[in-house]
């Protein structure tokens, strides 16, 4: 084991450049499969570091369930770092699974909760809320359904008749594309291990970006998606919940109207490696590559070392 199997909590790092970088020269679609995937790689393998360490550290515990040859001198000397890393690490796993879990749930309870208030309205792929908070999100559905687009009255009044168009556009791009899931992966991504969440913060911004374009592609004109953009962010309250695709959120609103305003994007998956963006995304799928390596190469040895010292 030695070293290696603490390579994948810290490896992370190896995709901060990627997840800036990415925002500004990759298609979002490209952009949001590649951060989202790197990050949920980094988040498997430190998690399966944490729980190999804890193996460890639970056969240092007094009146542990494990078979006493697990915390036999040789053992220990065969398992590095397990006096004080192996201890530590079971208290870190059971933060990170009950922050997954709770992340999970809350998503879950919201996407229930949501069904529900809209069980009495008609069963169209559009429900429009009489509120006069002005909001709109993409509800996903359950099964086969492709779920709903909500929005409320308020957020219609305060668009013409072209920015309710991009609109509908934005939000069943969302749905078509499944962002829910992209999201809610590097929500959890996050939650296991906190150097992934420029990652999360990323994938939130490209998400949004794939919509947009989506619906600039949809209504014909980019200017007029990032208008009805821009006049929703200034009365919006966005999502019920980050693992939601909202309209407007507020935070990366100014950068995606400026993108808007641009040509489109090149539909390019992978970018050239003589570019500074190409070694970003190179970097990040070696250290995703060598984060999986080292996991799978420490739980091997873990396993040959505790079942040699597991009698039969």
């Amino acid at each position: 084991m030695g070293v290696f199997v603490f390579l994948p909590l810290v490896l992370p790092l190896s995709a901060w450049p990627i997840a800036r970088l990415a925002e500004h020269h990759l298609h979002p679609r490209a952009a949001t499969w590649l951060l989202t995937g790197v990050a949920g790689v980094l988040a498997v393998c430190s998690t399966v570091c944490l729980v190999l360490l804890m193996v460890v550290g639970t056969a240092q515990l007094p009146g542990n369930p494990l078979p006493d040859g697990w915390s036999d001198p040789e053992v220990r000397e065969a398992v590095p770092y397990d006096e004080v890393a192996g201890r530590v690490a079971i208290p870190a796993l059971i933060a990170v699974l009950a922050s997954c879990g709770r992340a999970a749930w809350r998503h879950h309870r919201v996407r229930r909760r949501a069904g529900r208030a809209l069980s009495s309205l008609p069963d169209r792929s559009v429900a429009v809320l009489p509120d006069g908070a002005p909001y709109a999100y993409a509800l996903p559905g359950t099964g086969r359904r492709g779920g709903r687009v909500v929005v409320t009255t308020g957020m219609l009044a305060g668009l013409d008749a072209p920015e309710r168009r991009a609109l509908f556009a934005h939000e069943r791009a969302h749905l078509a594309g499944r962002h829910h899931r992209f999201l809610l992966a590097v929500q959890l991504a996050a939650r296991a291990n906190p150097f992934l969440r420029p990652l999360r913060t990323a994938v939130t911004y490209t998400a949004e970006r794939w919509a947009d374009e989506e619906a600039a592609a949809a209504v014909g004109s980019r200017r007029t998606v990032a208008r009805a953009i821009g006049k929703a962010a200034l009365v919006s309250r966005g999502a019920p919940v980050a693992t939601l695709a909202g309209f407007a959120v507020a935070g990366p609103v100014p950068r995606r109207v400026a993108a808007l305003l641009e040509p489109a994007p090149s539909a390019r998956v992978w970018p050239p490696a003589s570019t500074t963006v190409g070694l970003a995304a190179w970097g990040a799928a070696a250290g995703a590559t060598a984060s999986a390596l080292s996991s799978a190469n420490s739980a091997v040895t873990l396993f040959f070392i505790l079942k040699a010292a597991t009698p039969l």
